[in-house]
């Protein structure tokens, strides 16, 4: 069995124990135990990462990581081009192992990996890194997580802040590179929605407390639209407010649109503010009314790079179902890079 063929295998066995872990209600076997410590752990060195947050993505990752998912999303890449290399990882920490699909890319290329975690995400990688190496030695050869300086590597894949990016492009613009920016994803509303589609929204809207890229910041909606409909319908969510990191947000952000005199719309959970921008704080969500939803489509065209995924039914070609944008496929690929692609030309 080829390197290769020993990586696949170890992915699939990774998703395997994944979706038995998540679908047992106590850990069966000491990995199992380890893996439940390590989401304690996240949670007391990150608040944001909650337990039911942290089996979402685990969930997510073990639905992905099958070997019919693994073959047809890499069926339609040559691995065999592949030049190996070692690429460095700058990771963020946002969301529960939102570095994850890059590490995966890296290695399931035949590529070695040298990885730079962030502070607010670096208990669960380090769990999944151990359990491959457990289950597949190959993997202590081409895995390297590193606290210093990087160096060594041929290839760069960094993923920050619009701030953090600028610092990225000035160290690393000479050799193979991806850097990512801030996105933000948005959701158009017509008016026509049912209210199953606009409670699947407030999943879009609050998994993750709203801090991922694929999280809705903005909705866009008719001039007359009537909030009334959309507030009823995210209701369930509100219990949302008694975690006291959310709950701070809330409040400091509803104190500062109070003392600016924004006019705002507020169901006690969450604050709707009328903005231009797409990057709303946490527990608020923009909105602006358009006229026409032909410029509405131009308008999100041009600001493509500013967007990862837009919400809508029959809006757009590239638009996300309701209550989706959590759920992305191995071929969803962020700031829409095809990360594969970038590592196999390299």
């Amino acid at each position: 069995m080829n390197d290769h063929h020993k990586t696949f295998i170890a992915f699939v066995k990774l998703g395997h124990f994944l979706r038995q872990f998540v679908t047992s209600e106590t850990p069966t076997d000491e990995r199992s135990q380890k893996l439940d410590d390590a989401i304690t752990l996240s949670r007391h060195k990150n608040g944001w990462f909650t337990r039911e947050n942290v089996v979402h993505s685990l969930k997510s990752w073990g639905e992905l990581l099958t070997e019919e998912n693994l073959s047809a999303w890499l069926v339609s890449y040559d691995l065999n081009k592949n030049s190996p290399k070692t690429v460095a990882l700058i990771m963020a920490g946002n969301i529960p192992l939102v570095g994850f699909h890059d590490f995966l890319s890296v290695l399931i290329t035949g590529n070695k990996v040298l990885v730079k975690l962030s502070s607010n995400d670096n208990v669960l990688i380090l769990f999944l890194n151990s359990y491959l190496c457990s289950i597949e030695p190959v993997f202590k050869e081409t895995i390297e997580i590193v606290d210093g300086k990087l160096k060594g590597f041929d290839a760069v894949i960094a993923t920050g802040s619009n701030n953090t990016s600028r610092y990225f492009e000035h160290y690393f613009s000479k050799g193979p590179h991806i850097i990512r920016k801030n996105r933000n994803s948005i959701a158009v509303l017509t008016g026509n929605e049912s209210k199953q589609q606009l409670n699947a929204l407030g999943e879009d809207i609050f998994r993750y407390y709203g801090l991922g890229c694929r999280s809705v910041s903005k909705v866009f909606v008719p001039e007359e639209y009537d909030f009334a409909t959309l507030f009823e319908a995210i209701y369930p969510y509100h219990p949302i407010v008694d975690h006291d990191k959310y709950a701070n947000n809330y409040d400091y952000n509803k104190a500062v649109y109070l003392m600016s005199e924004f006019k705002i719309l507020d169901n006690g959970f969450l604050i709707l503010k009328e903005d231009k921008s797409y990057s709303s704080p946490i527990a608020s969500l923009f909105y602006e009314r358009y006229k026409n939803l032909d410029s509405l489509k131009e308008r999100l065209a041009t600001d493509s790079n500013e967007l990862q995924c837009i919400v809508g039914e029959h809006v757009t070609k590239e638009e996300i179902a309701f209550g989706l944008t959590q759920k992305p496929s191995l071929s969803d690929y962020a700031d829409n890079i095809d990360t594969v692609d970038f590592l196999l030309r390299t």
